[in-house]
């Protein structure tokens, strides 16, 4: 098994640790959308030693200051698809940071939820 993910230099690398390191995405859904992944080949985050999910939880932070002065975001979606049913495409573990900007969508109420067509738009708190 391979990965187009270890294919990427390590001068494309935008942060690294021992056990993990930071990418580009090379089909953003945003700008700066950033994927961490492990050095190691393996499926899915419950696949990764418990190492290597801490290696990929330190980098996020720094991706964020890395994005925070590059674009300065207004919010970010972090998150990992497990499985193709998931919408895991390339079966190497990777995490999306996702810098979010106000107005990138016209109702971001609901976040992640709109993976699934309408869930994200759940009704709105009760009125005291």
């Amino acid at each position: 098994m391979t990965s187009p993910f270890l294919q990427v230099p390590a001068e494309q690398w935008v942060a690294s640790n021992e056990l993990a390191f930071a990418v580009r995405d090379s089909f953003p859904v945003s700008p700066g959308h950033t994927l961490v992944v492990t050095r190691r080949l393996v499926a899915g985050w419950f696949d990764a030693t418990r190492d290597e999910q801490i290696a990929i939880i330190d980098l996020i932070p720094e991706v964020k200051r890395r994005l925070d002065a590059e674009l300065h975001p207004d919010g970010y979606n972090v998150g990992v698809n497990i499985g193709v049913a998931a919408g895991q495409s390339v079966m190497h573990l990777h995490v999306h940071v996702i810098p979010r900007f106000a107005g990138d969508v016209a109702h971001a109420r609901g976040g992640v939820r709109h993976v699934i067509p309408f869930h994200g738009a759940y009704p709105p708190p009760a009125k005291r």
